[in-house]
């Protein structure tokens, strides 16, 4: 079931102001436990940043794919 273009337009809303700031405490709580706990390099948590960054836009690209282009079943 595909989401209409105003759904897709509120869903991306509500990712990126509030699940994308709750999803990058966890990201910098995750690198500070494995700091703490395995005693990584600052190499690794670049990576683990890299990582968690490409990570959360993967599963949802679909709701952000053309929301800043105009409404295609909008009447001209």
């Amino acid at each position: 079931m595909a989401l209409s273009y105003k759904a897709r337009r509120r869903w991306s809303l509500v990712i990126l102001l509030i699940a994308l700031p709750l999803y990058i405490v966890v990201a910098v709580n995750l690198t500070d436990w494995l700091r703490m706990r395995y005693d990584v390099g600052i190499l690794t948590e670049l990576v683990v940043f890299i990582v968690l960054g490409i990570a959360w836009i993967l599963p949802l690209k679909p709701v952000f794919r053309g929301v800043g282009q105009p409404d295609p079943d909008a009447r001209d």
